[in-house]
């Protein structure tokens, strides 16, 4: 019997959280060593020529996010995330073996496929297991784990690369990362059943027609709820660029060694997985909009930190009080958006929302680094950090305080807890 619930399936729940703490740790195997590994191995001098691989990660993941989700929709979600940690065994072996630039450029291509293609199915398989009365709880457990392996893998590699070198030792981490997590996607079970009996109770159908045309459009300007949600998620994640592309040149060049960048750069992802624990529970009692706000504010008062004063302490709180911002908003903009969305299209319009806001990976590649080269990081951090404040202040003016559910372009009254 199928029946929606974190406890009713929490055998499955609990694998899906396990799944994207190594979909996390993918990502964390590069965050304290790959842009130092630019100027060191490779020799690339510039800013913006270190900060590429951004870009081809960020474009890889915003486009398979909207095709994640499309698939998930009518593929199923279980083959999206198999077919994505196949694509992600390649790439520790690839930056080990790399004696060009250009192929770590490549990898991260890769990368962003697996990050795309697992991370929407874990979190929509949670989300279908849950039920919308819980998604709150059901995103923060995913990004929890997500943001937990992100730090952890960080904080390895980091101190593997200060004992060992930049290369090949903290990659290892990465190819037993890439098989641990395939074997353990072969154990969990499709959730299709959750979705046809949810979208049945709804609507009172099984098939909601829409156009992926009209999933970017509403995600982006069509719906002022989906373009908050939008735009506060494509400035999350540029920050978020910033803390992994260009923190860690900025901080060795002041003279940080890579343990202590390891343990900043594990610092601010650490807070984040943990702190969205009681946050995505809470914006399911308390509603959605004055968390995003908030976080969005916090973190841009937390990358100031890295504008004025210095020192390890200093840094680290910036780093502290930005992963507590991003707590706040992340995991509830995922729920936001979950709430909006008719449940058989809830795989394209959360699709559609993280192609948007993974954008935000490209355009740190694209912004941050030219930036940083023709004034200073300083400079890209406090525009970064403003970006974040007007991000929170469009949510508050444009989002509403109460959300309702989408059905076929219309909108009908929520039940539940309000936003």
């Amino acid at each position: 019997m199928v029946e929606q619930g974190i406890r009713n399936n929490l055998g499955q729940f609990l694998l899906l959280v396990l799944a994207n703490f190594f979909v996390g740790a993918m990502v964390g195997q590069e965050r304290s060593v790959l842009t130092p590994l630019a100027g060191k191995e490779f020799g690339v001098a510039s800013r913006a020529a270190a900060l590429g691989f951004l870009v081809s990660f960020g474009a890889a993941k915003a486009i398979c996010n909207l095709l994640a989700g499309r698939l998930a929709d009518r593929l199923g979600r279980r083959q999206v995330l198999v077919w994505g940690w196949v694509c992600g065994l390649p790439v520790p072996l690839i930056i080990i073996l790399a004696r060009q630039w250009a192929l770590i450029m490549g990898a991260n291509v890769l990368l962003g496929i697996n990050q795309g293609l697992c991370w929407s199915a874990t979190v929509l398989m949670k989300l279908d297991l849950a039920g919308r009365r819980r998604a709150g709880l059901a995103t923060a457990a995913n990004e929890w784990a997500g943001y937990v392996g992100v730090a952890a893998a960080a904080w390895v590699t980091g101190f593997l690369a200060a004992a060992h070198g930049l290369r090949p030792v903290p990659f290892y981490l990465g190819i037993a990362t890439a098989v641990a997590g395939l074997l353990i996607s072969l154990l969990i079970r499709p959730t299709e059943p959750f979705v046809e009996k949810e979208a049945r109770s709804a609507c009172g159908s099984g098939e909601v027609s829409i156009s992926l045309g009209a999933v970017v459009r509403r995600t982006l300007w069509a719906d002022r709820n989906l373009f908050a949600a939008s735009q506060a998620g494509l400035c999350s994640n540029l920050k978020d660029g910033l803390f992994w592309g260009l923190l860690p040149i900025s901080l060795h060049g002041a003279g940080l060694s890579f343990d202590k960048i390891g343990i900043i750069t594990a610092v601010y992802p650490a807070v984040w997985g943990f702190c969205q624990l009681g946050s995505g529970p809470l914006s399911d009692r308390l509603g959605r909009k004055w968390l995003i706000v908030s976080g969005m504010t916090v973190q841009g008062a937390g990358l100031l930190f890295f504008v004025g004063g210095s020192g390890f302490a200093h840094w680290l709180t910036g780093a502290a009080v930005t992963g507590l911002g991003t707590a706040l908003a992340y995991p509830v903009l995922l729920a936001a958006v979950s709430d909006i969305a008719p449940p058989a299209a809830r795989g394209s319009f959360l699709g559609g929302y993280r192609f948007w806001r993974d954008g935000g990976y490209a355009l740190a590649g694209l912004g941050l680094g030219p930036a940083a080269d023709a004034f200073s990081p300083k400079v890209a951090i406090a525009a970064t950090a403003a970006l974040a404040l007007l991000s929170g202040l469009t949510a508050s003016l444009l989002m509403a305080p109460r959300l309702h559910r989408m059905e076929d372009g219309s909108q009908e009254k929520k039940e539940g807890p309000a936003l």
